[in-house]
């Protein structure tokens, strides 16, 4: 499928992040692509998978475009989203249609820029997803020729800690310098994805508030555990 074919089943769309907490009952590949079915069932345009073994367990259970990373820490580096060039290629090897990467200006494992990631991501045939935390970090990525920005890591960096999420003001300049900005990051309810589209978003990122059962169920735990300590108390 040629890129504009891709960014148009997309465009204006839900992408669902199908991703479990690493001890999670769910973080197993089947479980992870029997969601991805599930959330592409109920209406999802796309899903965000990490891993290899999971991306190429949902690559068989889904036909819509998948967005692959790989999260690994990397000692003495800040940056743990497919953030070196081995990784970028583990996870086009694995099945992903698009490869979200981090498109922030911090150095890397390995050494590799935003342009050689973009370059190796092209070379292999498909998308550069660039998740960015500034504006600095989309008009790299832009220069770079990725083929989306989005939002993904405002709020996760150093500088930009503490701020409000969704970044819709981030996601408006970056609307104002790429044809296919996404909002990625903070989108709880359905109005935050109906704010998003109104700023101008191409399409919208969901995990947690969807896919992340060991999260929603603390949250409602710990409301319940509240209110038992306080009829205790009384």
């Amino acid at each position: 499928m040629t890129s504009a074919g891709l960014l148009g089943r997309l465009r204006g769309g839900l992408i669902v992040s199908v991703q479990a907490e690493a001890e999670s009952l769910l973080n197993t590949p089947e479980t992870i692509a029997l969601l991805a079915r599930v959330a592409v069932r109920n209406g999802a345009a796309g899903v965000r998978i990490e891993g290899v073994e999971r991306i190429a367990a949902v690559r068989r259970a889904v036909d819509v475009p998948i967005v692959g990373i790989i999260k690994r820490v990397h000692p003495g580096f800040a940056p743990y989203i497919t953030s070196t060039r081995e990784e970028v290629a583990a996870v086009r090897g694995a099945g992903a249609d698009i490869v979200a990467f981090d498109a922030t200006t911090r150095a890397r494992a390995g050494g590799a820029g935003v342009a050689s990631l973009v370059e190796d991501i092209h070379r292999s045939g498909v998308l550069a997803m660039a998740d960015c935390a500034e504006l600095a970090d989309g008009r790299n990525a832009v220069a770079a020729g990725a083929d989306i920005v989005a939002t993904t890591l405002a709020g996760y960096t150093e500088g930009t800690q503490g701020r409000d999420l969704p970044a819709l003001d981030l996601l408006a300049e970056l609307v104002a310098i790429h044809s296919f900005a996404v909002c990625e990051g903070g989108i709880h309810r359905p109005v935050d994805a109906e704010a998003a589209f109104a700023s101008g978003a191409a399409a919208v990122v969901v995990g947690t508030a969807i896919t992340n059962v060991d999260a929603l169920v603390r949250r409602f735990a710990t409301v319940a555990a509240r209110a038992r300590s306080d009829a205790s108390a009384r």
